[in-house]
């Protein structure tokens, strides 16, 4: 199919979600010059928020879509982050400025991505030819040659040329096209916890990040502009009150206090590693969580959806306005569901292996290594090539 042919087909790009992969993927668009609308099932923009990091490649990205500016200034930057031993303390700690060199970005940024979404509607809705509906649940599509029709809760349809699944882990999109969802459930659930209060006041050797090993119990670290953050796993087969009730418990273990720990906000979920069987189904594209699902440990699943959403998002917009044909979209699609494969879901599972590691020789071997790494600026600089997700998007040891 030419450019031309598909760009002559009625009707805007239709995109299910409103999130920052939804989001992302309409700006993209938009700013080519093609019509979009966007459905979102809430009354509103989500506020809660999961994730908290944004990686280097995900920030050159919104600086190229007129928001990153903005999102700095609402959020901390992280220069290094930190593995800890649950006992002993500090074990490495990597300087993400070894990356100057790579990026113009060489640092994570802690945000949580509800104050990046009201940025990219924002922009959004200062582009011609742009809708964007709430109350517009996505509960199916119906497909033909020449376009697709959201079906909405309510019955009615939105027609488009095309349409982005970007509505989540429990996609109604990726139902409906019949894509496989294959993978895994952790074992555990995850526990995350906001706290009102600093955790450098009791462990003052904190990083910005730091992913703590232990055998028993594992946890992360985050440091928010506004809060820390605690990621804890919880066994299964308990109640999520119970394990809400032994939070505080938990807690004070951590802190070294004799009173409770203030929590801000406490949730439990449980954590899937799984991947679309495909991510382009004829005029239909699925994104971000809608595509693929991955534990957060490393900080990949939000970014790894922006960088689907401006990567295919860009290739459609190349296809719609005849600059591109409809073999690279579908590479660029294979392109990212590969990238789903065989790097976020193999980093984000090594790094649930590396926290929870019980042999005590493999335990002191996987010190000994993070050790040496931190120690070495060559041997650091790989690494961080690899966890800050550039080597996802330029291969290993590619120059920038």
């Amino acid at each position: 199919m030419s450019g031309t042919e598909a760009g002559a087909a009625a009707g805007p790009v239709v995109v299910a979600g409103a999130g920052p992969v939804g989001l992302s993927a309409a700006l993209v668009l938009a700013r080519r010059g093609v019509r979009v609308t966007v459905l979102e099932r809430g009354p509103e923009l989500a506020t809660e928020s999961r994730a908290s990091t944004f990686h280097p490649p995900t920030l050159e990205m919104l600086a190229e879509l007129g928001v990153l500016e903005a999102l700095l200034a609402r959020g901390l930057v992280a220069g290094s982050f930190q593995f800890r031993d649950r006992r002993t303390g500090p074990v490495a700690t990597l300087d993400l400025s070894l990356l100057a060199g790579d990026t113009p970005y060489p640092y994570r940024l802690q945000c949580e991505q509800d104050k990046l979404t009201p940025l990219l509607l924002e922009a959004l809705g200062r582009l011609p030819g742009t809708d964007i509906r709430f109350r517009a649940a996505v509960t199916g599509v119906e497909r033909s040659s020449r376009g697709v029709h959201a079906v909405l809760a309510d019955g009615s349809r939105v027609r488009g040329a095309w349409l982005v699944g970007a509505d989540g882990a429990h996609s109604a999109v990726r139902r409906s096209v019949g894509a496989e969802f294959h993978g895994m459930t952790y074992p555990e659930r995850f526990l995350v916890a906001s706290l009102g209060e600093d955790l450098r006041a009791v462990l003052p050797d904190l990083a910005p990040i730091a992913y703590v090993l232990d055998p028993d119990e594992w946890m992360v670290l985050l440091r928010t502009p506004d809060h820390w953050r605690v990621l804890l796993p919880t066994p299964d087969g308990t109640s999520d009150r119970a394990e809400l009730d032994r939070l505080p418990g938990r807690l004070r273990e951590l802190t070294a206090r004799a009173d409770e720990p203030a929590v801000r906000h406490a949730s439990l979920y449980r954590v899937h590693q799984r991947v679309a069987g495909t991510f382009r189904s004829g005029r239909v594209l699925l994104c971000g969580d809608a595509a693929h699902v991955n534990n957060p440990l490393g900080g990949m699943g939000m970014n790894s959806g922006i960088h689907d959403a401006v990567l295919m998002g860009g290739a459609l917009a190349n296809l719609l306005t005849g600059d591109g044909t409809d073999d690279q979209l579908m590479e660029r699609a294979e392109e990212r569901r590969s990238c789903a494969l065989r790097y976020v879901g193999a980093e984000t599972h090594a790094n649930w292996e590396r926290l929870r590691a019980r042999d005590a020789g493999r335990r002191g071997a996987l010190i000994a290594e993070l050790r040496a790494t931190a120690a070495d600026p060559v041997a650091a600089r790989r690494s961080l090539l690899r966890s800050s997700m550039i080597d996802s998007l330029r291969g290993p040891g590619a120059s920038p």
